[in-house]
């Protein structure tokens, strides 16, 4: 089955995995696998290969039937391939929330045969994380300059401390995710892409008072703060709805831009790769930054092309 692999990483911020209550003050494991899983998805859609969205009720992936992300991660029918679970630097195992400056191990402990491809895309998904996005569940609700109330603390930024060696470069593991026979057709997660992502570093939208959001401004709200909670937009989300005269529940839908403060960064992803120029056409526009240079602005094809030279091979 090979040895156990572990992953070192230090929170930069408190990690949301969430419990019944939504009090968020346990580690719940499968919170952050899931996570974790959601992520390694966007790699292999960015690396051009297929993934189920396993949220939908309509499930593609059974048994043996299933795609490359299945194969590691289970579905119906078919066990995951290892055991996971989070240690401190003592080797014991974490159930308490994960607060800022905890550094932690995540632990990968085989159950069958893991392929060395495998073990390199959750390196190279951690790493995707740690430099690009989030862990966890929630990252910040509302974006403020008053980040010292609970409703705008910002959620899930991880450091990479240390991390196995990859030795698969990337034209290998766009193979191997590419010739899967298994090959879902996904609609609604097409965009959870590293092809339709963009990324910030150093750069926050935020609240800056009752009547100015930049936050707002880019996803398509209204800025002033009693007029905030209108506008549902793909960018935007949408807020659950209960069903009114038997009509039917609107589950919510999370939004596609997160920013932090502390450290700073945004990120988020469009619809269609066609939309990343005036993504970063409105970004510029709300920070006032000048038309050139361009390159405070990673997306695409750019951003894998980052995320594996800084794994050691950008070919």
């Amino acid at each position: 089955m090979g040895a156990l692999h572990e992953w070192h990483l230090e929170a930069l911020t408190d990690i949301w995995t969430g419990d019944a209550e939504r009090r968020g003050d346990r580690l719940i494991t499968t919170g952050l696998l899931g996570s974790i899983r959601w992520w390694f998805e966007v790699l292999v859609r960015g690396l051009r290969g297929s993934s189920c969205d396993p949220s939908v009720d309509d499930k593609t992936c059974l048994k043996q039937e299933h795609c490359v992300v299945c194969e590691l991660f289970g579905c119906t029918g078919w066990s995951r391939k290892f055991r996971f679970d989070v240690r401190n630097q003592q080797g014991g195992i974490i159930s308490s929330k994960l607060t800022k400056n905890t550094t932690f191990r995540l632990r990968f402990t085989p159950l069958r045969a893991v392929k060395d491809e495998e073990w390199a895309l959750i390196e190279l998904t951690l790493r995707l994380i740690a430099e690009f996005g989030a862990l966890g569940g929630k990252t910040v609700l509302k974006p403020s300059s008053q980040n010292d109330k609970p409703q705008h603390a910002d959620f899930g930024l991880v450091k990479l401390m240390t991390a196995p060696t990859i030795t698969h470069k990337r034209k290998q593991l766009a193979s191997y995710v590419g010739e899967w026979s298994k090959k879902p057709i996904v609609k609604g997660a097409t965009w959870a892409s590293c092809s339709h992502m963009w990324f910030v570093n150093g750069r926050y939208l935020t609240r800056q008072d009752a009547n100015t959001s930049t936050f707002n401004r880019i996803i398509g709200r209204p800025e002033p703060k009693n007029q905030s909670a209108q506008g549902d937009s793909w960018l935007a989300g949408r807020r659950a709805q209960s069903p009114r005269n038997r009509g039917p529940a609107v589950e919510a839908e999370s939004k596609k831009v997160f920013s932090f403060r502390q450290p700073p960064r945004t990120f988020g992803f469009v619809q269609e790769t066609a939309e990343l120029d005036a993504m970063r056409e409105r970004l510029r526009g709300v920070w006032r930054l000048p038309a050139a240079p361009t390159d405070w602005f990673l997306s695409g094809d750019a951003l894998l092309t980052r995320l594996f030279s800084t794994a050691g091979d950008a070919s």
